[in-house]
């Protein structure tokens, strides 16, 4: 999502109040916010019955307006990517945010509100019963905020992350968006800087592959031949991109988008290129298109399906799609593959042939599975985890793409390959390697990004059996909601940030009642 890190200001733009000055506290509704200023810093005031709190006005993540988002219980939600902020603390409790947003103390005098001083953040305690040690096998999403999170819970033992990709945790949804359209530079792109491993004495293991996992002696052994011990394990293994075989394709010509090296390596062909296929309708293939298209790059989309996106998000979503693409200058070749590649001349299952400099394929990833399927772990589609996160063999947690967990929103057993849902699992795993016992109950949200239009997404559907649409796709202000038996179970938005944001919160509710009933 293309967003903007410094606030314009214009002529019309309303003076923001000193919240030092005080405000009357009337004048903040319950559950309402009110956008100042604190010594020079953008702030916000946010009610709860007779409290105020005072906290720092934007996500951490991506620098979106928490004055826009969700107030739930003693939190804040950001509108853009749903990170969750403490309004006591200012912790972020949820990611995609990693970094905790300024905290003020807040006092009443009268019936006014007055902010102090800054709040310093608590530092956490060693917690007690924690592991001698804990290895992270997998630097993706769910590795790191893993490893953040142990740190932030106050774990001061030997920490290590084994990564098999050569370049250290990315921002990998910006891989295929901003950076890949050429609109976000590559310092953005890495979610740590590498002081940062340094002085939280996290062992970042680059270019290093785990072959070998012995649950009895806890240890695994790294290709290279090292042996490395644990006292918890976490296997975020994720995804791997599933791949073809194209008749007459050298590997030059082929291209997939994993990771920092594949979209630097996009983009270095991307340079000299007039035109490119991409081979699968996916949110990766989809996205890569529009960000080839944001370059002036002709592209044409070869895919099976009807329409893109249809199996995930239904007909009516996945022919706004396909028109908003080709309103964009993309070429759909629908109900289609690729027969054969001879130079620059693609030749399709119809016997069409199109022109291309090179291929880009999305069509799909499996999960990594290989390493827990030879070490004993219980698979099904999946390294299967109980509500903890934890396998079937106690010590060892898996987190990410490569898990499979119950959920509690859907009552079944599913893995989703969703960047936030990865960072969530991470960080709830973390907390219970450290004895917490937390379940993992985070509703599954993602977005995906075509051009000018943000899709949010919350909840899960494999299957549904009615949907119901509020509002315009083709006005690009709209709700669509997922249902099955009557109940919503997943709900997609264009342009109604803050609806999105309630329906997660709708669907926690709905978890925490059945569970409730279930006592």
């Amino acid at each position: 999502m293309a967003h903007a890190f410094d606030e314009v200001w214009t002529m019309d733009t309303p003076v923001k109040p000193d919240l030092k000055n005080g405000v009357l506290l009337s004048s903040i509704p319950d559950g309402g916010q009110l956008l100042g200023i604190i010594d020079g810093e953008d702030a916000l005031l946010v009610r709860r019955g007779v409290e105020v709190f005072a906290v720092g006005a934007y996500c951490t993540h991506y620098h979106g307006p928490l004055s826009e988002g969700l107030v739930v219980n003693n939190t804040v939600r950001c509108p853009w990517h749903h990170a969750c902020f403490s309004l006591r603390t200012g912790e972020a409790l949820r990611a995609p945010a990693l970094d905790l947003i300024s905290c003020w103390r807040t006092e009443r005098v009268d019936d006014k509100v007055l902010v102090r001083e800054k709040l310093t953040p608590p530092i956490p305690k060693s917690p007690a019963n924690a592991p001698g040690s804990v290895l992270i096998v997998g630097g993706g999403a769910a590795g790191l905020a893993a490893a953040d999170m142990l740190r932030r819970e106050g774990y001061d033992g030997p920490l290590t992350i084994v990564s098999a990709d050569d370049s250290p945790p990315v921002d990998r949804p910006n891989l295929s968006k901003d950076y890949l359209a050429g609109s976000a530079q590559e310092d953005w792109i890495p979610l740590r800087s590498p002081e940062h491993y340094r002085e939280r004495k996290i062992d970042l293991l680059l270019n290093s592959r785990v072959i070998s996992l012995d649950t009895n002696k806890k240890e695994v052994i790294l290709e290279s031949g090292k042996t490395l011990t644990f006292g918890a394990l976490l296997l975020a293994t994720g995804a791997d991109p599933v791949h073809l075989s194209i008749e007459g394709a050298s590997s030059s010509q082929v291209h997939y988008l994993r990771t920092f090296a594949d979209s630097k390596a996009i983009i270095s062909k991307a340079t000299a290129a007039k035109r490119v296929v991409v081979v699968g309708a996916s949110f990766i293939g989809l996205e890569v298109a529009a960000s080839l298209r944001a370059r002036n790059i002709a592209v044409d989309v070869v895919a099976p399906d009807r329409q893109p996106l249809e199996r995930v998000m239904g007909v009516e979503v996945g022919s706004f799609i396909r028109r908003l693409h080709e309103a964009h200058g993309v070429t759909f070749h629908l109900g289609e593959t690729v027969s054969r590649v001879n130079g620059h001349a693609v030749t399709l299952s119809s016997g069409t042939v199109v022109d291309a400099d090179f291929l880009v394929l999305g069509v799909g990833v499996r999960p990594s599975l290989v390493l827990a399927e030879k070490a004993g772990l219980a698979i099904d589609r999946g390294i299967l985890v109980n509500e903890y996160l934890e396998t079937s063999v106690p010590g060892i947690f898996a987190a990410g793409d490569a898990a499979r967990w119950p959920d509690p929103h859907s009552g079944e057993k599913i893995r989703v390959e969703h960047w936030v849902v990865a960072e969530r699992q991470g960080q709830v795993a973390a907390r219970n390697i450290l004895g917490h016992r937390e379940k993992f109950d985070a509703v599954p949200f993602f977005w995906s990004q075509h051009y000018d239009v943000a899709i949010n997404y919350v909840g899960h559907a494999e299957t549904w059996d009615a949907v119901t649409i509020d509002g315009r796709l083709d006005e690009r202000d709209c709700s669509v909601a997922y249902k099955t038996g009557g109940r919503t179970v997943a709900v997609i938005t264009i342009s109604r940030d803050l609806q999105s944001l309630q329906a997660e919160a709708t669907m926690e509710t709905e978890i925490a009642e059945r569970r409730e009933r279930a006592a």
